[in-house]
């Protein structure tokens, strides 16, 4: 045998073996983030539900790592959905309430302040999340409600999303969840086509597309936003449910003009909540029936805390107990979320992080976790979760919430709040005073230890005024038009 035959053979031979050495190229994953409206943290099995029924969504927080004490950056929806788009604190934002919001309607003659006009879109000079994305070769995608400008100039189409489908300044579906849906920006379906199918089947058309890139997907549902409309055969089920429970009291408080509802009862609610597991469902099979489940980041969370609240007792849908009130407040029912992350062989299946997060720390995160480069100079008020997701640790860090507003029906008043390690505490603009509690011991905020901790009241107290003055924020004033007489 010549040399040069020994050679070739020799190759031969090593040729696998050289294959098997080479790493594969790992492919960037894809990002399918999933926002519900005004979800309440209780409002799922695996939060401690009885009532309403989510298997799917507990599946999914069973294959993940869930997220125990995650926060949505605002108790009201425009601005938390503006602080994971940006990665910034809607007190940076100037974007502090829902659009328009209630001073929209000027002052009323028994609110003592009166707000600031306040930034009624997202400023196209933020780098948003999707533009991040799509600069990095993502294809992007948005389905759902939007709510962050009145103009078409500020819909998702002109913040970096290529394909939409919904999405425009109404905060609630405008012709209801069954079609036809009176919405300019999505065709309708079939008669009394149901809403949260429609955006389901309208992204799993989208995700499970052939296609060379890597997608980012945000699908933000209009449930479970009012108005209370759900499938009649679930409503009736969950009708025949509630008469087998016997209940143990009064299903509401009442503090002044404002009713708490304190029990999960309502079958309507607890309807739309199973059609929104149900869709979770349908989107995890899609993405295992088509081999992307592997590769896919699956973010899931609320964009504040359930509606527990409102001057009209028969139009609140759900109960946020123990924690306290819900949204349109900063205490815990207002913004206290689930979060699950799920992300098959990176993320370990059934862990659980107690760390303190925020809405703007998703920027930072889901770019880190595909890779990409983080762009601090724009999300500025959100750290990566990553080592968290790793199971690491953080160092522990303060986190802010700035909202100078009344929250109209629901009784939320203008106010800020810190939380720092275990120690929360809620300033009262009104007022001029501060409530703290030890959310360890005392997570339904019950025992306020101001007077008892002054020396921790003190320092948190502090460190809220002076990001207030970082933040550059614009203070509530008096409201000229106050007759405290009339009340």
């Amino acid at each position: 045998m010549t040399n040069s035959l020994r050679q070739f053979f020799f190759f031969l031979f090593l040729l696998p073996l050289v294959s098997q050495a080479q790493p594969r190229e790992e492919k960037p994953p894809n990002i399918l983030f999933i926002l519900v409206d005004d979800l309440g943290y209780h409002d799922l099995g695996f939060t401690g539900s009885s009532f309403y029924e989510t298997p799917n969504i507990d599946k999914l927080a069973s294959e993940g790592m869930v997220f125990t004490n995650a926060y949505a950056a605002s108790p009201v929806c425009s601005p938390s959905r503006a602080a994971i788009m940006t990665g910034k604190y809607p007190a940076r934002l100037d974007l502090t309430d829902y659009i328009p919001g209630n001073r929209h309607y000027g002052p009323h003659p028994d609110q003592k302040l009166a707000s600031h006009p306040f930034k009624l879109f997202l400023d196209p000079e933020e780098t948003t999340l999707a533009e991040a994305f799509k600069s990095n070769g993502y294809a992007t995608f948005f389905a759902g409600k939007w709510h962050l400008g009145e103009k078409e100039m500020h819909y998702p189409e002109n913040h970096g999303f290529e394909v939409k489908v919904g999405g425009n300044a109404t905060g609630h579906p405008a012709g209801g969840y069954f079609s036809p849906y009176a919405n300019p920006q999505l065709p309708d379906g079939p008669e009394g086509e149901y809403l949260t199918d429609r955006l389901t089947e309208e992204t799993i058309q989208f995700i499970t597309k052939k296609r060379e890139k890597p997608f980012f997907a945000l699908l933000s549902y209009y449930t479970v936003h009012l108005p209370l409309q759900g499938k009649e055969e679930k409503v009736r089920k969950y009708k025949e449910k509630r008469r087998k429970i016997v209940s143990d009291g009064a299903s509401f408080d009442q503090q002044g003009k404002t009713y708490f509802k304190n029990s999960q009862d309502v079958p309507t609610y607890a309807a739309m909540v199973e059609s929104l597991d149900d869709n979770i469902g349908r989107l995890m099979r899609a993405l295992a029936e088509k081999g992307l489940a592997e590769n896919t980041l699956v973010v899931f969370t609320s964009d504040n805390g359930g509606m527990a609240s409102s001057n009209l007792a028969e139009q609140i849908p759900t109960s946020n107990a123990p924690l306290r009130t819900g949204k349109g407040y900063l205490y815990e029912g207002g913004i206290r979320v689930p979060l699950v992350f799920r992300w098959a062989e990176n993320i370990e299946p059934g862990s659980s992080c107690a760390y303190p997060v925020t809405g703007t720390d998703f920027y930072p995160t889901v770019l880190d976790m595909a890779g990409l480069q983080t762009l601090p100079d724009q999300h500025q008020d959100g750290i990566s979760l990553k080592p968290l997701l790793a199971g690491e640790k953080l160092d522990k860090r303060p986190l802010f919430w700035y909202f100078p507003h009344y929250s109209g029906g629901l009784g939320g008043r203008p106010s800020a709040a810190i939380r720092e390690g275990t120690y929360k505490l809620v300033y009262f603009f009104e007022s001029n005073q501060s409530e703290l509690y030890d959310l360890e011991t005392d997570r339904a905020e019950t025992s306020d230890l101001s007077a008892s901790l002054p020396k921790i009241r003190n320092r948190l107290h502090k460190k809220l005024h002076r990001w207030m003055g970082e933040m550059n924020v614009h203070l509530p004033y008096p409201n000229p038009f106050y007759q405290p007489d009339n009340l």
